[in-house]
């Protein structure tokens, strides 16, 4: 897999890039990330890459020469499945969202800054909006480095235990059930017995019941829709 990030901030990209899971998916060549920083691309003299709004406001607005010229390059030397925008108004980033994006080849993500993009830009290249949750953050990038790690970490060969991804949070429709590690006992908080017993079959009962009253709980939305589901 090859992902292109578009930035006119890349320096906001570097370092969760440079560490853990993602890191080490890079060295192993399970995908390939690159960055690009959108004054590269801008034909003025200052290599501006925002402007003033039309019709007057607040904020400023990324012109869309830059990411025209960016875009075109990197399509000139493959093919995208998707040129994603990170923006407020797409569509929530889900589990689902993460799962099929992790079977493209070629990804590229347009990271939103100041007030926007032109929308010429929205209207002639983007192919898929985003959104991580109902907030509005100082730039695309943060949302793009979390769509980022949960389509790599879901590439195979990317965590060390191949299954831990198929029983993350929201896999199911449900969130994952509370996990303890040793020790058995630690300052008088025992775990639960069951988790000791051996018995892999009451395990995975015990792991699913909690899982439902966990998410019952917590995301009692989730919950519904996934009894509405079965």
């Amino acid at each position: 897999m090859r992902i292109d990030i578009i930035s006119a901030v890349p320096q906001l990209l570097e370092s969760p890039l440079q560490h853990s899971i993602v890191a080490n998916a890079q060295e192993n060549d399970l995908v390939e990330i690159h960055t690009h920083d959108l004054r590269d691309y801008s034909e003025d003299k200052h290599n501006k890459v925002d402007d003033y709004p039309y019709g007057g406001g607040a904020g400023m607005v990324l012109t869309p020469q830059p990411i025209f010229s960016c875009v075109k390059h990197l399509q000139s030397q493959r093919e995208y499945d998707e040129i994603i925008f990170t923006a407020p108004n797409g569509d929530p980033f889900v589990q689902e969202s993460a799962n099929k994006l992790s079977i493209c080849k070629n990804l590229m993500f347009l990271c939103g800054h100041y007030k926007g993009v032109d929308q010429r830009v929205i209207d002639t290249l983007i192919t898929k909006t985003y959104t991580i949750g109902d907030f509005v953050l100082s730039g695309g990038e943060l949302p793009a480095l979390a769509m980022v790690d949960a389509i790599v970490r879901l590439l195979p060969g990317a965590l060390g235990d191949s299954e831990s991804a198929l029983t993350d949070s929201f896999q199911n429709d449900l969130l994952e059930g509370p996990v303890y590690t040793r020790p058995a006992d630690f300052e008088g908080m025992e775990v639960p017995k069951v988790l000791r017993s051996g018995d892999h079959q009451k395990v995975k009962e015990w792991r699913f019941e909690q899982s439902l009253e966990r998410t019952k709980k917590v995301r009692p939305d989730i919950y519904k829709k996934f009894r509405n589901e079965q």
